[in-house]
């Protein structure tokens, strides 16, 4: 199995350690004191000075380390574009535009020269969030270039498009950028006219209708101190010392992939890979996880000579670093030169005893369970080692059905790993066993993302149901002879639901609350970025292979009544969790008469380490309330759990917990108790 970084906080909230800014100088903290290992923190700035130059590590707002001259000024290159997200961020906040204007509402000679452009008639089309996003058209050197195609159409990475968006932002104010900029930002922030400069035009007249122009594509000089101040602003979601400086929603939206981009082709992927996948308003990103083992929520400002200043909200870190270019192997993916720099410092952090990250959901306590005592972890039955996921269906035949990711099986495995393949699983704890089961209609073969996996099974009327993930964005599967044939929908949820999962029931769904079969997922195209929200979706269960006939959970009404739509782009939030959305189950205690949700939670990779949440309510849709809370369980508790209902006591009070941790077939007793 591949290791896997799982975002576990409230994302650009505050962190568990006091809040921390800096005055004129940084509070300091050993690596110790930060709970970081001082040894991988020390190979990260090891590789950084293959490059020369100088950085610094800021964890909890303290200088946790540095190397090289802090207070040295670098020429940032392409850094500078965070800079103009800045700019564009304070106008957003002052009302003076929308990502959604037309450029030439700002600008009325926007787009040319050269004169070509206009013959194009796209230019009347550029909104701001194409300047932004990488997306106008334009070339790519900072000047008046041609536009190579139509605004939206394709990705290619430009410091034209970037320096017009600069004169409309310009314009707007009617300023020298610079004077708003120190006046709004760089001074809040306690950042020198010494220790950032914002140099003249390089490729444009220096006037703009009178008015000092700048650039977004380059352009700043700073050091580490001002990178850094400047990146905890961000880490802290636009906000300094209390006072809001960006809009954090705006934060939101410059950190993560845009929509609609990420399938876009991109121009010169020799020199950007992937890069649609990958790249915000101005500012690099992690969220396709192409770099393995990086917090997915990490996002970057990046330049020539490898200039950067990288944001962590799970890690609450910041680290920034300019020199000399670092050496590349040629053919390798852009992204290849970050891993030695950026992987030891997650690595800090993962390694560290005293590391620990995320935050307790702020939900109410459950009114009927007081929380969970689980058996000690040396009687946790681990079967089927290296394999992941284990969504659960209870079937006629009164088996349990499941499906395991990335490995082989149960022993004997099967002769090559699978991303999906199925299991027949007999017995009760402590006598289990695990048969696999071959199906050429339902395996898939592909590490990771790359590869479909199931995310939610289920059995109806003696009919197996399978949703699967990590297929743009889920498909519905079904088979008639308990898993050895199946077929698939001709149709998929294309709009969010990118791992969803069955509400369960008993055996072959008696029990069941009513006619509905009850689906939920993190509001998601992807099953590897976490959301903001769940949503729900429910469908009659004899119509469960028609599209046409699911409605989406829309809001609560009076006296919390459901409300659904038939169109997906109303649905609602099942529960809100902001940036802690991700895998879960859901299934029935009928003896409790209460759904239990187990949700994953903290934890840097939770095979090995970290938490998770157990919610309870009396309805499939709420109200939900905390019955287990965990930061840190005693054991790893993997990527993925599930609570069946087969292995619940008569009185719901002995429940047996599946999960993933250890990449395991992995089931561990517990005993609910009740709230006096």
């Amino acid at each position: 199995m591949r290791p896997r970084i799982l975002l576990l906080s409230l994302l650009l909230t505050q962190p568990l350690q006091a809040v921390e800014y800096p005055d004129a100088e940084w509070a300091r903290a050993t690596p110790a004191e930060a709970g970081l290992d001082e040894a991988k923190l020390n190979e990260a700035r090891d590789h950084a000075l293959t490059g020369e130059g100088s950085g610094c590590i800021i964890k909890g707002g303290k200088l946790v380390m540095t190397w090289g001259d802090f207070k040295k000024r670098y020429d940032l290159k392409s850094t500078s574009k965070s800079f103009g997200a800045a700019a564009l961020g304070l106008a957003i906040a002052d009302g003076k535009m929308k990502l959604s204007d037309k450029a030439k509402q700002h600008h009325p000679t926007f787009g040319v020269p050269p004169d070509e452009n206009a013959k194009t008639g796209w230019i009347d089309e550029i909104t701001l969030w194409h300047l932004a996003s990488q997306t106008a058209g334009f070339d790519k050197k900072g000047g008046y270039v041609p536009l190579l195609f139509k605004p939206g159409t394709e990705w290619s990475y430009s410091d034209s498009g970037p320096n017009w968006l600069a004169e409309c932002v310009t314009l707007a104010y009617r300023r020298d950028l610079n004077e708003v900029m120190f006046e709004r930002i760089f001074t809040p922030l306690g950042i020198l006219k010494t220790d950032l400069v914002w140099r003249k035009h390089a490729y444009r007249p220096e006037l703009l209708e009178g008015i000092k122009s700048r650039e977004f594509g380059s352009g700043f000089s700073a050091n580490m101190d001002a990178m850094a101040r400047f990146g905890l602003m961000w880490l802290r979601g636009g906000e300094w010392n209390g006072k809001a400086i960006l809009p954090r929603d705006y934060v939101d939206q410059v950190r993560t992939a845009q929509p609609g981009v990420p399938g876009l082709k991109v121009r010169n992927p020799e020199h950007y890979g992937h890069a649609a996948k990958h790249y915000g308003l101005l500012w690099w990103n992690n969220a396709d996880e192409m770099i393995e083992g990086l917090p997915l929520d990490t996002y970057w400002t990046w330049g020539l000579f490898d200039s950067l200043i990288v944001v962590m909200p799970t890690l609450d870190m910041v680290v920034a670093r300019a020199g000399q270019s670092w050496k590349r192997t040629e053919g390798e993916d852009h992204y290849e030169v970050l891993k030695p720099f950026l992987l030891p410092i997650v690595a800090a952090a993962r390694n560290s005893k005293s590391a620990k990250v995320g935050v307790k959901s702020t939900v109410a306590s459950s009114p009927l369970i007081a929380g969970i005592d689980w058996e000690p972890a040396d009687k946790i039955i681990r079967l089927a080692k290296g394999s992941d996921n284990w969504p659960l269906a209870w079937a006629d035949d009164d088996a349990l059905y499941s499906a395991y990711g990335d490995g082989k099986g149960f022993e004997p495995f099967v002769e090559k790993k699978l991303s999906l393949g199925l299991v027949k699983i007999t017995g009760a704890p402590p006598e289990i066993t695990g048969t696999n089961l071959r199906s050429g209609t339902a395996e898939a073969i592909g590490d990771g993302k790359h590869g479909r996996k199931a995310s939610g099974m289920l059995s109806v009327d003696g009919v197996l149901y399978m949703l699967v993930r990590n297929a743009a964005n889920s498909q519905l599967g079904w088979s008639s002879d308990h898993g050895v044939t199946w077929t698939w929908a001709d149709w998929k949820f294309a709009e969010s639901f990118g791992c969803p999962g069955f509400v369960t029931f008993g055996k072959d769904y008696t029990g069941a609350r009513d006619g509905f079969v009850y689906l939920y997922s993190h509001d998601s195209d992807s099953a590897y970025e976490r959301a903001d929200r769940f949503v729900m979706a429910r469908v009659p269960k004899e119509k469960l292979r028609d599209r046409s006939a699911y409605a989406f959970l829309a809001r609560l009404g009076k006296g919390g009544v459901p409300e659904w739509s038939a169109d997906i782009r109303d649905r609602g939030a099942l529960l809100k969790n902001p940036g802690a959305c991700y895998r879960s189950s859901i299934s029935y205690n009928p003896a409790l008469k209460r759904y239990l949700w187990c949700q994953m939670g903290c934890g840097e990779d939770t095979r090995y380490r970290g938490g998770f949440t157990i919610y309870d309510a009396p309805e499939p849709w709420g109200p939900w309330t905390v019955a287990y809370q965990t930061d840190e369980w005693d054991v790893g508790p993997g990527e993925t759990m599930h609570l069946p209902a087969k292995w619940m006591s008569a009185d719901g009070l002995k429940v047996h917990l599946i999960f993933s941790g250890d990449d395991c077939f992995s089931v561990r007793q517990g005993t609910i108790r009740l709230q006096p």
